[in-house]
């Protein structure tokens, strides 16, 4: 089930919050069993098998939990056994059929291994590890009750395209947060945005995407920039969206849920603009990974060894493919020599444009099929195919409204919105959430074209 379909729109949704702010029950324990209830149902909607999966990484996570505070003896073996754990199940699942295959590849007689991926496998197990790791370094109390872990982790506004929620974040809004008029008011409009981002923005962008990314041979050079800035903006759009979803949900329900994005394609720099994009994966890695094995308080060589290690990671935790393994070694490639060859502060005015040029260059990386589909879709945006103008000429005047509104909606309208008087932004927003809400709804009734990119993930 996806926040796009009209089965949550106009089924789960209602239900669930009819159900949450019923006059009769509404303890603390009655809401947080109700939302673990209903997530479970939520991911079990998709994936009637592997849901077995999720309950088991609560269960584990939730006992390894209790075994590593402050005060408890060998703690540091369960920590260990914790990330084991967790890394193993997603080794398995996702990245067990790419080993074999290349190991294949080299003459050992392994067997193919073709497993289908958990939706969210990624997502809930950073989370879940989130856990331990926070509760072992004494930044949160371990929950006594594995129900209050299973809510944590899977939560259904962020359970299977993130936001990636620590645990230290929300672990006191668990049973201490304060559903409020005024949340839940902010809460439905920044849905209603993300949802606009996802089904107006993002699914017309992946038309024009996938029409160039699916016919490399016939490529006219306008149409393969074309389609890199259409994929550019597919993938923003997608996941921003998604994220501004999932912190609106939150919000209806009294969570507060951290920012994921922060207009990245304005960036001034590569390291700009993962400050600005998935900010919970970037932070995540740097607070498990980067700065656990000595961050940038070492040598310069023991430095590169770091980055080298967090941006392999990075990539491999998009998938197990070797263009998201050259994905994460571009960017490596990028920000060392950001860092030093200080090449971004001598660039000047260009700074933007340049860090532009290679998001989307690794965009390419990132949507081709292969290495082989990257390269000929390279060769195409700077020597062209046998195609002529015409596919650029009828995507380009078909979806240049969608394109003009991508665009803009990336720039930085809410300086221009905060000098609006309040109480005109109040009544502008009303009034904008209910007319947006009405023309979403002819969108997801109509359409059957609704992919979300990081599902995959």
């Amino acid at each position: 089930m996806v926040f796009s379909s009209a089965e949550f729109l106009f089924l789960f949704l209602p239900c669930t919050l009819l159900l949450y702010y019923n006059p009769f029950f509404r303890g603390r324990r009655f809401r947080n069993v109700l939302l673990l209830l209903v997530s479970i149902f939520f991911y079990a909607w998709g994936e009637e098998v592997y849901v077995l999966l999720l309950l088991v990484s609560i269960a584990a996570n939730w006992w390894l939990g209790l075994r590593v505070g402050p005060d408890r003896k060998h703690r540091r073996a369960f920590l260990t056994a914790a990330v084991i754990l967790n890394l193993a199940g997603l080794f398995v699942f996702k990245y067990l059929g790419f080993v074999c295959e290349n190991l294949g590849a080299l003459g050992l007689p392994l067997p193919e291994v073709r497993l289908a991926l958990p939706i969210g496998i990624s997502f809930y197990t950073f989370q879940a590890m989130s856990y331990v790791i926070d509760v072992y370094r004494g930044k949160s109390p371990a929950q006594r009750s594995v129900l209050d872990v299973g809510l944590y982790v899977s939560f259904f506004p962020q359970l299977i395209a993130g936001p990636i929620v620590r645990y230290e974040t929300i672990a006191a809004e668990i049973h201490g947060r304060q559903e409020t008029w005024e949340d839940f008011c902010a809460g439905v409009p920044r849905f209603v945005q993300g949802l606009g981002k996802k089904v107006i923005l993002a699914n017309s962008m992946a038309i024009i995407a996938d029409a160039a990314f699916d016919e490399l041979a016939a490529l006219s050079v306008p149409m393969a920039w074309l389609g890199a800035v259409a994929y550019a903006l597919q993938i923003y759009f997608d996941f921003s969206g998604y994220s501004d979803m999932a912190i609106g949900l939150g919000r209806m329900f009294g969570f507060h849920f951290l920012e994921n994005f922060n207009q990245p394609y304005l960036a001034a720099s590569i390291t700009d603009f993962w400050r600005r994009w998935h900010i919970s994966l970037s932070t995540w890695f740097r607070d498990y990974v980067y700065i656990p094995l000595g961050g940038n308080r070492v040598s310069s060589r023991r430095h590169l060894l770091n980055l080298l290690a967090v941006w392999l990671l990075t990539g491999v935790w998009h998938g197990a493919d070797w263009a998201f393994i050259l994905w994460g070694l571009g960017y490596f490639l990028l920000l060392m020599a950001e860092k030093y060859g200080r090449i971004d502060r001598k660039l000047g005015f260009l700074r933007r444009p340049w860090t532009l040029f290679w998001v989307l260059m690794l965009w390419v990386l990132f949507r081709a099929e292969d290495l082989g589909r990257a390269g000929a879709y390279y060769a195409a945006l700077f020597t062209g195919g046998r195609g002529d103008m015409a596919d650029f000429i009828y995507y380009f005047s078909n979806m240049r409204v969608y394109l003009l509104a991508a665009v803009v909606c990336c720039l930085p309208l809410g300086r221009l919105w905060k000098k609006i008087p309040e109480l005109w932004r109040e009544r502008l927003e009303s009034l904008g959430t209910v007319a947006l809400l009405a023309v979403l709804v002819t969108y997801v009734v109509g359409s059957t074209y609704n992919p979300f990119i990081y599902f995959n993930f």
